[in-house]
């Protein structure tokens, strides 16, 4: 007996050509961020010094720049680590002179405008180390839609192949975009976070997939508009709760989980936005647009199957 699958509520592949405007300005947007402002990198991939202090009192960041800025670090960066009485200073590297030299004259300028701060550690990442990182970084990426794109091309048909590296492009860019754009720091810690995006978009994406599919084969009489917008009806309310619940658990790092996962949290919580959009309308939306068919889902009935049954 044939089971029919439940025709969507919402006429949300009738909103696709909005969404691609939307998509297609927030990548102009990114495109353009990134063109003119660039990522703003942290020592991990630019290389430089990394000295952490401690203070009995919680400090103010304010006077501690400017005593900064009056010993001579003028390209300092000071920040909150942890806690308010944890302060980090990150240094670009500077020519000629050792971390034991630095962190002495970071601590001397800083014991000027208060003698109770207290060395904690020194760390230094070499600008040659930083590049390679970046390198291996950007490979990482490129390497995972590739793999990606290969897997999805195995399991689904090639339309879901290419609509599903197209949403996780989509997502990376408008997530890379928003660093650029308000120069959030760019660390190894974001890094591990634009992959930790692609993940969980492409697993968004793979279940709309895998209900598309099975609703081709089961909704003989639908036109693949229909079919594709009764399957992410059918989705919906699954992608919104694990996006909502996983939010939850973002927001709760971005409050309390201190300077040191800011940036990490900030880009979990923008991809998992971005993730969710595109796995609603960029990935159905491309596969339509790529022109799938029943006959290309109907699974392959095998020459002579009808003989293995007659006893």
């Amino acid at each position: 007996m044939e089971i029919i699958a439940v025709k969507g509520n919402l006429d949300i592949m009738g909103k696709r050509k909005l969404a691609m405007v939307v998509s297609i300005v927030l990548l102009l947007v990114s495109v353009a961020a990134l063109a003119m402002r660039g990522l703003s990198f942290g020592i991990d991939f630019t290389g430089g010094y990394l000295v952490e202090v401690g203070y009995p009192e919680p400090a103010e960041l304010a006077p501690l720049r400017s005593a900064l800025e009056s010993g001579g670090f003028e390209d300092a960066s000071v920040q909150h680590f942890g806690t308010v009485r944890d302060v980090l200073v990150r240094l670009s590297p500077r020519v000629g002179e050792d971390s034991a030299e630095l962190s002495d004259r970071v601590i001397e300028t800083l014991r000027a405008q208060d003698p109770s701060v207290e060395m904690r550690r020194v760390e230094f990442v070499g600008p040659q180390v930083g590049e390679e990182l970046r390198e291996q970084g950007g490979l990482a990426v490129v390497y995972a839609l590739a793999c990606i794109l290969v897997y999805i091309w195995l399991r689904f048909e090639w339309q879901f192949s290419l609509g599903a590296v197209a949403a996780l492009v989509h997502d990376v860019v408008i997530t890379l975009g928003a660093f650029g754009l308000f120069q959030f720091s760019f660390d190894l810690s974001v890094l591990a976070a634009i992959l930790a995006v692609i993940g969980y978009s492409l697993n968004d994406t793979i279940v709309v997939y895998d209900r598309i599919r099975e609703n081709f084969r089961r909704m003989r009489k639908g036109q693949p508009l229909e079919i594709v917008n009764a399957s992410v009806n059918q989705t919906l309310s699954r992608t919104i709760i694990t996006s909502l619940t996983t939010l939850l658990v973002l927001v709760a790092l971005l409050v309390l989980g201190g300077e040191v996962i800011r940036g990490f949290a900030v880009a979990l919580i923008i991809g998992v936005l971005v993730g969710t959009y595109s796995s609603i309308f960029v990935a159905s939306t491309s596969v339509l647009g790529l022109g799938i068919s029943k006959q290309a889902l109907m699974p392959v009935k095998k020459e002579g199957a009808e003989l293995e049954n007659i006893p």
